[in-house]
């Protein structure tokens, strides 16, 4: 029995030091690709970014528009386009007027 004990306990150990040699390794791995894509010490906060989504686009392109209401059933990802591109633009003139400065544009997913 001890010498089973024995054993098990070497063998514990030999499993310990293989984990810690490979934790080890990572860090350094780790390490290599910040310092190649020039992170180690970056001390930047990261940009901040709103995101806008219009929930229901074809029943707002509907209520605003009555050309729309026609096309939105037969072409509704030309009107969901046309949706963004109103929003985009109604956005920025107020941003604009409000003498913000802003990067606008439409991302597809």
């Amino acid at each position: 029995m001890i010498t089973f004990l024995l054993v098990l306990s070497i063998l514990l150990v030999l499993f310990s030091v293989f984990v810690c040699w490979q934790v080890l390794e990572q860090r350094k791995v780790i390490a290599r690709m910040m310092e190649n894509d020039d992170i180690a010490d970056s001390e930047q906060e990261p940009e901040l970014v709103i995101t806008l989504r219009v929930l229901d686009p074809i029943a707002l392109a509907k209520r605003e528009s009555r050309s729309a209401r026609v096309l939105a059933d037969k072409l509704p990802v030309m009107v969901r386009k046309m949706v963004y591109q109103e929003v985009m633009k109604e956005l920025e003139a107020e941003m604009t007027e409000r003498e913000i400065d802003v990067d606008m544009q439409i991302e597809y997913r």
